[in-house]
């Protein structure tokens, strides 16, 4: 399978996608409003604690206060594998050491750890979602190209998708014998016969970071942030060029150097496999993106053959339903459900990926009555979502048709990242959002400007699109005037939809 990486880059968006054989696979987006906040460290003041369900509320300054378990409160009932990068999920276990295993030490409550008033270190395990708060731990992991340090812990681990033993056993002999502290360190798929040099130089860059990062807590306020995680665009190059993809472009020479940078550091040898895009059409067109994106946000997702799925997402879970729609088959039902049933799965485990779905995931299968065809449609999803790299699990299809699935979150699904609560309809669905409508007018001036010819832009839109476009968004209009060289000037029009907008030119002035 040919991967590769495509990377949008704007004044207020950055857009990554990974393309699998030319279709996309998964798409990360950061935006200026520093909405992804996992990975980042943080100086934060415990505001209460909560024996009776054994967490904690901190600030962090976010205007919603973070949340940590007792697990994940050094001291608490914890076990480094439970916090490894998620490509690191399934690493290779070792002997509980320095008391962090709970099998080896009774297990503490939260309020014998931490106490209210409290400065604490912590990291952003996961993203704020919905009306939840991010959630933290004091187990701290900073991921590197080949190696993620873990200054609290002494475990060792190995990656599980390295599956040559004889290679498992030289990486940790290589990592033990270079290692002079008594931090943990968990070997990436990357690292795969990458030479122990090449781990002492990222080791000894790591430890500097880590050594930072701690100056910085002796003397900052708290809340405060003490470490940022990389740009997406440098995520992108550290987590999936080397073994998930073969080629990445970009379409801005900002970027394009500032990875070549970032490979002179780690991986010389990748340079050749960065490429700046300067192509007219834009670069998520170029490669067919936008409509897969804009596919990704519907409810209802058609297949082929005319069934269709429908992805619902609630408070507690995620409910998917499979339907035959106009699909009427050739032979008999239960082919013709089977069928469907097969079909089905493969978009689900697209979407899910695609979407970021996480969380508890409910699937609704059409009945069949034939247990050899349940157990071809349990083996079909648990194949398709091999190609997955967050962790999941599933449970065989039950007694009512339902398949039973997790898949781990980290981060808003992309519903919520580039939709709002719809407003029309009193929140019972939703639009786009203002800020990715304003994005969206972007880059359609950039699209139709090629062939206009007039002095000036006319951009009719809602009311409350123009208000963000002359306030929080102005910087849009800014950007896209100096991109095309041509004043845009804005009409608010009350008949317009949210979502509707128009783009004339003006001849003369």
């Amino acid at each position: 399978m040919y991967k590769k990486i495509v990377i949008n880059v704007a004044d207020h968006e950055t857009r990554v996608a990974l393309l699998e054989d030319g279709n996309i696979a998964e798409l990360f987006i950061e935006r200026g409003d520093a909405s992804d906040i996992a990975g980042n460290i943080y100086k934060g003041k415990v505001q209460r604690v909560l024996p009776g369900m054994q967490a904690a509320f901190v600030d962090i300054g976010l205007k919603q206060a973070a949340f940590i378990y007792v697990s994940d409160v050094i001291g608490g009932n914890y076990s480094p594998i439970d916090d490894f990068p998620e490509d690191d999920d399934n690493a290779e276990t070792s002997m509980p050491v320095n008391g962090y295993l709970s099998s080896i030490r009774r297990e503490r409550h939260i309020e014998e750890l931490i106490t209210e008033g409290q400065e604490i270190m912590v990291q952003a395990a996961k993203t704020p979602i919905g009306s939840k708060g991010a959630r933290l731990t004091t187990h701290i992991s900073l991921p590197g190209r080949f190696l993620v340090l873990m200054p609290t812990s002494e475990h060792i681990g190995i990656s599980r998708r390295i599956e040559d033993e004889a290679e498992r056993e030289r990486l940790k002999t290589n990592i033990e014998s270079i290692r002079d502290d008594n931090f943990g360190y968990i070997v990436r798929t990357a690292a795969e016969g990458v030479q122990k040099e090449k781990f002492e130089y990222e080791m000894g860059f790591l430890k500097n970071l880590w050594s930072s990062i701690q100056h910085k807590y002796q003397t900052a306020p708290s809340p405060s942030l003490l470490h940022k995680e990389v740009a997406v665009s440098l995520r992108a190059v550290r987590d999936l060029l080397l073994h998930e993809a073969e080629k990445l472009i970009i379409d801005s020479r900002a970027g394009y150097e500032s990875i070549l940078n970032f490979l002179d550091t780690f991986m010389p040898s990748l340079k050749d496999s960065v490429d700046l895009y300067e192509g007219l059409e834009p670069i998520f067109d170029a490669f067919n993106l936008e409509a897969d994106i804009s596919r990704a946000l519907k409810k209802k997702v058609w297949l082929k053959s005319g069934g269709y799925i429908v992805i619902e997402h609630t408070e507690a879970l995620v409910a998917i339903d499979v339907n035959t729609g106009r699909y009427v088959g050739k032979y008999n039902l239960e082919e013709t459900i089977l069928k469907t049933n097969l079909e089905a799965v493969k978009e689900i485990a697209y979407q899910i990926r695609l979407r970021d779905i996480g969380g508890i995931i409910i699937i609704d299968f059409i009945d069949m009555e034939k247990k050899s065809n349940q157990e071809k449609v349990f083996n079909a999803l648990t194949e398709a979502l091999k190609k997955d790299r967050s962790k999941t699990h599933v449970l065989p299809i039950s007694e009512l048709g339902l398949i039973q699935m997790t898949r781990k979150r980290i981060r808003k699904p992309l519903t919520r990242l580039l939709c709002e609560p719809c407003f029309y309809c009193d929140g019972e669905g939703y639009l786009i959002s203002k800020q990715t409508i304003c994005y969206n007018i972007y880059r359609e001036i950039l699209r139709e400007s090629k062939d206009m010819i007039g002095v000036k832009i006319s951009l009719r839109v809602n009311p409350e699109i123009a208000e963000l476009l002359y306030g929080e968004e102005s910087q849009i209009i800014v950007s896209a005037e100096r991109i095309i060289g041509k004043r845009i000037v804005i009409y608010p029009d009350a008949n317009l939809h949210m979502e509707e907008f128009d783009i004339f030119e003006i001849i003369k002035d």
